[in-house]
Order: structure tokens, then C-alpha cells, then sequence
């Protein structure tokens, strides 16, 4: 890559942050409790600059360097705090977030490609099951630190290119006659959301265990 092309994606990136510092030094001076719209919307607009510079600092590293996608966004992932475990017949992966709504215009290529490359990564060293029918568990956990009303609407939710990653490694088809999904609401320490998939016949058991583990938002 020329000198001059970089420099001016460096510059953009500095303008980015720029909009990102006035932002949160915004979101800083802002009362949660009498301005929650307020607060909402710069908390919103902080995320998605984030998630910009940090796309954009990836494709500058990736055309500047001789590192190679891959291996960044597998480094990616660990840093994101992604992670796999296969126990007890479910394969549960943890993502250091929530869900983004449908509607926000917020790139997925943040979060959705240290994914993928963090299963093609854990699929290497690992042998995967390819599901014919299973049930697909979206466990959506909200730190208890926060106001109940950030919880949403399971629909408003941005689940399909999630689950059409995860398929690709996991399942024969994520068809509805060969997948069932279902979500649950859950208080914990901080947040963050995790995939559960297992053989139907597996699911009534770990959703009992579940309900005795852990404090749903109904306790409340």
C-alpha cells in the first residue's frame, strides 16, 4: 500500500476518534436519570465510532502488513473475551455483548468475523458435530449493575447472521424444520450473550438446569 494512501486513512481515523473523545466526554457530562434518551443515543453513537475505527485500523493493518486476516481476528476474538466449550453434549460460545437491534445501522463485521474465525480456529483442533436437528439457545445476560428497562424485545433482536455463522460450522441445515431456537433473559454480572446448541432431546434437561441456576429477570 502507498505512503499517501495510508496516511490518509490514518487521518480519518484520527478524525474518528476525535468524534469519538467529544462523544463520550458528552456521554460524561450527561445525567442517566433525568436524560436517558439523551444518554442512550450518545452511549449509541460512542459504540458504533468505536466499532468503525477499530474496522478501520483492521483493513489498514491488513493491506500495510504481512499479517493475515485470520490470524488477527482469531487474536481478535481471545481479546473480544469469544469463547467455545463443548460439555456435557452442549456447545455453549460466549460473546462479550449483547445483541445490537435491527433497526441500528451498526456493522457486524466488528463481532461477526472474530467469530468466525474463532470457530474455524476451535473446528481445527477440535472435532465438531455436525447437527442434523438441534435446538439453538440464545441466553441474553444483562449486568445487574444496569437499569432493567435496557432489556428488549427478543424480535428486535439481530440473531439471523449470527446463527448462519455458527451453522456453517455446527449444523447439516439451519432450516426450521431442522432448528429450533429459543431465548431467554438472564441477569448476571456483566454482559454478554450465549449460544447453547444441542440435540432436542438434550433441551428439556438443560433448561432445567438452567432455571436453577441462574436469577432470571422474572425474580425481579
Amino acid at each position: 500500500m502507498e505512503r499517501t494512501i495510508i496516511s490518509r486513512r490514518i487521518s480519518l481515523i484520527l478524525d474518528e476518534i476525535a468524534r469519538l473523545s467529544n462523544a463520550l466526554y458528552a456521554l460524561d457530562n450527561t445525567d442517566i436519570e433525568k436524560y436517558p434518551d439523551n444518554y442512550e443515543m450518545l452511549s449509541t453513537d460512542a459504540a458504533l465510532r468505536s466499532e468503525l475505527i477499530t474496522c478501520r485500523l483492521r483493513h489498514l493493518l491488513y493491506g500495510s502488513t504481512s499479517i493475515k486476516k485470520p490470524e488477527y481476528l482469531c487474536s481478535a476474538g481471545i481479546v473480544q473475551g469469544i469463547a467455545i466449550q463443548d460439555k456435557d453434549g452442549v456447545l455453549e460460545i460466549t460473546l462479550p455483548c449483547l445483541l445490537p437491534k435491527r433497526k441500528q445501522k451498526r456493522t457486524t463485521e466488528f463481532l461477526i468475523d472474530p467469530i468466525y474465525f474463532t470457530l474455524s480456529q476451535y473446528a481445527d483442533s477440535h472435532t465438531m458435530r455436525k447437527y442434523q436437528q438441534c435446538v439453538v439457545c440464545f441466553s441474553h445476560v444483562y449486568s445487574a449493575e444496569q437499569p432493567e428497562r435496557r432489556v428488549r424485545d427478543y424480535d428486535n433482536l439481530e440473531l439471523k447472521q449470527l446463527l448462519d455463522v455458527i451453522s456453517t460450522f455446527i449444523m447439516e441445515d439451519d432450516s426450521g424444520l431442522l432448528c429450533d431456537a429459543y431465548n431467554t433473559t438472564e441477569i448476571g454480572k456483566y454482559d454478554c450473550t450465549r449460544i447453547s446448541v444441542m440435540d432436542k432431546e438434550r433441551f428439556p434437561a438443560w433448561l432445567s438446569e438452567r432455571e436453577n441456576r441462574l436469577k432470571s429477570i422474572s425474580d425481579f
